[in-house]
């Protein structure tokens, strides 16, 4: 699904921020690196019967569901899904001969859409969390970001840390960990927190003046300050926002080797240099850390007022 407020990207290879690292102002605050019950799911015959080296059948084409208004991670470019996030797990699934059919699918739905069997891998930057563990299975982490805060220029005395939120307006996804610390902050009641389907139509309440702040991962919200350079934002990177990793998730204990197979080609884009070479395209090189996976350029509040 293509939601309206959507921002409208070119095709991303010729995207601005794929073509140049992003500025070392964006560069200073922000990521260290990481970052079924039934077997078959929602899959479609393609091709020869085949199995991978861990029992997969590579014949079949495995449906992704994948809430693309995320950019850079993952958008829709026309009727394509593309981002950083998709990259990696269409690499990683090729290195393993897995076919993979991507299906738009909006974030609340999600979980329940791959507990179902409805699809067979949900991809959506999601953070790996110990409730998410008790629901679905997770990949490895692929990437590390944390949570960031912007408003606008006019609020930034104001807005200095996470705390300051306490009894501000705040914008956020619905259902992802923006949305949860914001009620672990204010309540899980809070009339003050705006949730929304997309991130995009979180940053049109910033813009619209419907909320003092908004609160986001910061890959979204690194490269949403990167896109909008006249908007006067300020970036808060609050000290007490932990570090989150993605994963890719699955039905819990599904058995047909799809996630050994991920987590395989996960491995080995790491260590050909396929991953760096995704990274760099979307983000800049990567640091290396001991982890194999990396982050990436980020937003800082010493930065940001622009």
């Amino acid at each position: 699904m293509v939601f309206a407020a959507a921002w409208k990207f070119q095709h991303k290879d010729n995207i601005m921020f794929k073509k140049h690292i992003l500025t070392a102002t964006l560069c200073s605050a922000f990521l260290l690196a990481a970052c079924s019950g039934g077997n078959g799911g929602a899959s479609s015959n393609a091709g020869a019967s085949a199995a991978s080296s861990a029992g997969l059948d590579v014949s079949k084409t495995y449906i992704v569901a994948t809430d693309a208004s995320y950019p850079p991670m993952e958008y829709m470019d026309n009727d394509h899904v593309v981002g950083f996030s998709h990259d990696i797990l269409d690499a990683a699934a090729k290195s393993q001969n897995v076919k993979l059919e991507f299906v738009n699918t909006p974030f609340e739905g999600l979980f329940a859409n791959v507990d179902k069997g409805d699809s067979d891998v949900g991809l959506a930057s999601i953070t790996i969390n110990d409730e998410r563990k008790q629901q679905l299975d997770f990949s490895d982490p692929y990437f590390t970001a944390t949570q960031m805060i912007i408003t606008e220029n006019k609020n930034s005395n104001a807005v200095k840390s996470f705390a300051d939120l306490k009894n501000r307006t705040a914008s956020v996804q619905a259902a992802t960990s923006g949305d949860l610390i914001l009620q672990k902050l204010q309540g899980k009641d809070s009339t003050k927190i705006k949730r929304f389907e997309t991130m995009p139509l979180a940053f049109k309440e910033l813009e619209t003046g419907g909320v003092d702040a908004v609160v986001g991962d910061s890959s979204v919200v690194a490269f949403y300050v990167k896109q909008h350079p006249d908007a006067k934002l300020n970036v808060v990177v609050d000290p007490s926002f932990i570090q989150e990793h993605y994963g890719f998730v699955f039905k819990k204990g599904r058995s047909d080797g799809l996630r050994e197979a991920i987590n395989k080609g996960l491995a080995q884009i790491k260590s050909d240099g396929t991953y760096d070479k995704i990274h760099t395209q979307w983000f800049g090189a990567p640091s290396n850390q001991a982890s194999g996976a990396s982050g990436v350029a980020g937003a800082s509040a010493a930065s940001a007022n622009k």
